[in-house]
């Protein structure tokens, strides 16, 4: 194959030391030198390995992606007189097959890029790194406020406090104050919900809001709910001192910024984070949507390909909750068929009970059940078994409880609904019996 560098350098990444492979045209014509050098990690051992690298002749460099540990490495080469060099996609070099070693390793990714085989990710400037550290960060501490919040909700359930189920956020001037009346000391309903402002204070919002306050509220509650509201407090602190440190990085690319902008759903967080994930020029850097979408296109498939229909329930009004309650559990188990049992993807089977599952696997393993064992198999075939009996027993009884009159076309209704719930039992217990024999869910 043509080579198209003819002085490359390959590096093989770890913690403590990298392995470089050096290829320089040898003495004889035609021919090729290989040399396999060792470095420590040691930022200023890095600079020397460039400066090794240069006096070499050295004019392309290419390493896989390691995670933190290739970052030092880029940026000692990156500020030399280098033609390139590239970080690539681990996927995009296979390892050899036999015996592994950090040396051949090293050397495949020379053989590789030496003929132009490889193409490198995207590596924002230092400049865009900055704003793509701190909108992850932000992301993260948005998270963590988050899961405080959760965790307060939490203790006061454990308290009796039902105050969620009256508010529609906890962490709203109401009911913040009413939490902080808590943890003084008030324990009297009324009082409590006394504190409740604007569209609280109507008499039904009252009323139940005096229930909700009366529990059995401890100064262990109180303790705990004082550590979750200064750590929300710190968190959101947090939040705006790192909006504020965002801005100005942001605003060095004010014309591409104002072009986001203009897209609806757009603001001055997701105008930042987009910046940081793939730049203000991606065309430079992704030759193709379809790269440039890579990263979301296991979420794509999720939402998009692995659903028979999305549906969003509200229990509406008061006089009508019973019924609507009725039509999920009825229509349920078919649409749970068409939303999550399919096990094909593209008209192809998967090998899996659920292509939707298969599609969460890629996105967040935690989520796809993976760890479950054979004795949690073997609970969710019983499981199955139990609510499909349950299931045709409910049905048999409501067309016995019917007017005899009305019982023959209802009897055909129902027997429709009941192949339809039979479909979905077989697929489920179609993907136990799959999963027990590959040992995956």
């Amino acid at each position: 194959m043509k080579v198209m560098h003819d002085r490359v350098a390959a590096i093989d990444v770890h913690k403590d030391m990298v392995k470089v492979a050096v290829r320089v045209p040898g003495e004889r014509r035609g021919a090729r030198k290989t040399d396999v050098l060792e470095f420590r990690t040691f930022y200023g051992v890095l600079e020397e390995m460039g400066r090794e690298l240069r006096r070499r002749g050295v004019t392309h460099v290419v390493m896989e992606a390691s995670g933190v540990y290739t970052e030092p490495v880029y940026y000692a080469l990156a500020g030399l007189d280098f033609t390139e060099v590239m970080v690539i996609n681990p996927a995009h070099a296979k390892a050899l097959k036999g015996h592994k070693t950090d040396a051949k390793d090293a050397i495949r990714l020379l053989d590789l890029y030496e003929c132009g085989l490889l193409s490198g990710s995207y590596i924002p400037a230092p400049d865009l790194k900055e704003v793509r550290d701190l909108a992850r960060y932000r992301m993260k501490t948005v998270q963590a406020r988050a899961s405080e919040i959760q965790r307060l909700q939490k203790t006061l359930e454990t308290a009796g406090i039902k105050l969620s189920s009256v508010v529609s956020d906890v962490t709203g001037v109401s009911a913040t104050a009413m939490i902080e009346a808590l943890i003084d000391g008030e324990r009297r309903g009324a009082v409590l919900a006394g504190l409740a402002q604007g569209r609280l204070r109507t008499a039904g919002k009252m009323a139940d809001l005096s229930m909700a306050l009366a529990g059995r509220f401890t100064d262990h509650h109180a303790l705990m709910c004082r550590l979750h509201l200064d750590r929300m407090q710190a968190l959101g602190e947090a939040v705006a001192g790192l909006d504020a440190k965002i801005a100005p990085l942001a605003a060095r690319h004010a014309r591409e910024a104002g072009l986001l902008k203009s897209l609806p759903g757009f603001g001055d967080v997701v105008v930042a984070g987009w910046l940081g994930e793939i730049g203000p020029a991606p065309h430079q850097h992704f030759a193709t949507a379809q790269r440039l979408a890579s990263p979301i296109s296991k979420a794509r498939i999720m939402m998009c390909s692995t659903a028979g229909l999305q549906v969003c329930l509200d229990p509406g009004p008061a006089g009508e909750l019973a019924e609507r309650w009725a039509a999920v559990h009825a229509l349920g188990p078919p649409m749970l068929a068409l939303f999550a049992n399919s096990e094909r993807f593209a008209g192809q089977h998967t090998g899996w009970a659920s292509a939707r599952q298969r599609a969460w696997r890629g996105i967040d393993p935690s989520r796809a059940c993976e760890s479950v064992d054979r004795e949690g198999l073997a609970l969710l075939g019983e499981t199955t078994t139990r609510v499909a009996r349950r299931v045709r027993i409910e049905r048999v009884e409501r067309v016995l409880a019917l007017p005899a009159p009305e019982r023959g076309a209802r009897a055909i209704d129902e027997r429709a609904l009941g192949r339809e719930i039979d479909v979905g039992g077989r697929r489920a217990a179609r993907g136990v019996r799959r999963a027990r024999r590959h040992g995956r869910s």
